[in-house]
């Protein structure tokens, strides 16, 4: 059996040899990684200091002495995981020096050493590999615990930025397009704002979105609140159909989406459209609505007081009707106004003959005393239909 001696002098020996071991391995790195051929991730000094500081660790761990470099395994994954560096590539670093730190050893215990020597390298080669085992594991964990900090201060910056868009509010001198551009937001295609009503206090009911449609080629930046899980979607037009087919996929709780828009100073807007559309779906239903694309539509949406104001003065008389024939007339005046006013192509959708849509038109006109065929009463007519219509879906 080899004695410790002699393997502590296999580790004094190498200690002798760590300068020029050093710069050995520095050169090896650069030359077989294409990562450290320059300094665009990892600065060349500290390449090397790092190189420097984990051989003398890995020598001292050999000699079974202290290292000042203890924790330079830990602050290596972490330092590597802040700059960006792929840990594949930061792992290969410990394996060539490693190798190379073995090599030495054993070309000396070969050529140069004490007779025994070369026994001793038995011990040596179970201990070299467990000491960088054991180091592999600790600049793996301190590299993942890094990145998985640094992809939570991400994504807390992106839901700040995309809060700030959502509500309006300003980043000291930066303004929406500022947001925009930090969250990679395409200033070139479409918006719109997504909407899903969460399935319990701050619980996603969108889950993944964010990857899905990332993987689809659009960029969105999310928000969660305890009620609502909102997010800014960058798209081109011929993207939409796609975008909304996901969402309607990922959903898994009431979810609206807005019109498209195209400033981002408009996006509290959009949120205000797209949580107009969630609230007209059913309490309980897992439900995507789009908002009306109508600029009508959305300019009763600003104001719903307004907008329930305005239905009750106009339709007052009709809303005190029972609720069969209410019904029927308000679908008739809404089907009368999608048929761009033909009463025979309304009575073929409502399924009775013209006589009666127009009777029905006229009923309308002596309750509200507004004519639809009147520019001013038809007007008043249309957006108090719209807003009827908004205000029954809030209700439901």
């Amino acid at each position: 059996m080899p004695e410790p001696a002699a393997v502590t002098a296999l580790a004094a020996w190498a200690e002798t040899q760590l300068t020029r071991l050093i710069d050995e391995v520095y050169a090896a790195v650069c030359e077989r990684i294409e990562l450290y051929r320059d300094e665009k991730v990892v600065p060349r000094a500290d390449l090397h200091r790092s190189i420097a500081v984990n051989l003398r660790y890995l020598v001292d761990a050999l000699a079974g002495t202290p290292s000042p470099g203890r924790g330079a395994p830990q602050e290596t994954g972490s330092r590597r995981a802040h700059q960006g560096a792929p840990l594949p590539e930061v792992l290969q670093v410990y394996r060539i020096a490693c190798a190379m730190l073995w090599d030495l050893l054993v070309r000396h215990a070969r050529t140069a050493a004490p007779e025994g020597t070369t026994e001793a390298l038995v011990d040596v080669a179970s201990l070299l590999w467990q000491i960088t085992d054991n180091h592999a594991i600790q600049v793996t964990e301190a590299y993942r615990a890094a990145s998985a900090e640094l992809l939570a201060a991400r994504q807390r910056r992106r839901s700040a930025l995309a809060g700030a868009l959502l509500s309006g509010e300003r980043m000291g001198d930066a303004g929406p397009w500022e947001a925009g551009r930090l969250l990679g937001l395409s200033l070139d295609g479409v918006l719109v704002v997504v909407a899903g009503e969460t399935r319990g206090p701050a619980e996603e009911s969108l889950a993944g979105i964010e990857g899905r449609l990332a993987r689809l080629g659009v960029v969105s930046a999310w928000q969660l609140t305890p009620s609502v899980q909102a997010g800014v979607v960058s798209l081109r037009e011929e993207q939409y159909d796609a975008m909304l087919a996901l969402v309607r996929e990922v959903a898994l709780a009431r979810t609206g989406v807005s019109p498209v828009y195209r400033s981002l100073t408009d996006t509290p807007r959009a949120l205000h459209l797209a949580r107009t559309a969630l609230a007209g779906i059913t309490p309980g239903r897992r439900e995507v609505r789009a908002f009306s694309a109508s600029p009508l539509a959305a300019f009763v949406a600003r104001d719903p007081d307004e907008g329930r104001r305005l239905a009750n003065e106009v339709f007052g008389p009709v809303l005190d009707l029972l609720a069969e024939e209410r019904g029927v007339l308000l679908e008739t005046l809404r089907e009368y106004f999608a048929a761009g006013g033909a009463s025979e192509q309304v009575a073929q959708v409502m399924h009775c003959h013209a006589n009666t849509i127009r009777n029905r038109l006229r009923r309308i006109r002596e309750l509200t005393g507004r004519s639809p065929a009147d520019p001013r009463d038809l007007a008043e007519l249309v957006t108090a239909l719209q807003a009827l219509e908004l205000s029954s879906a809030r209700r439901h």
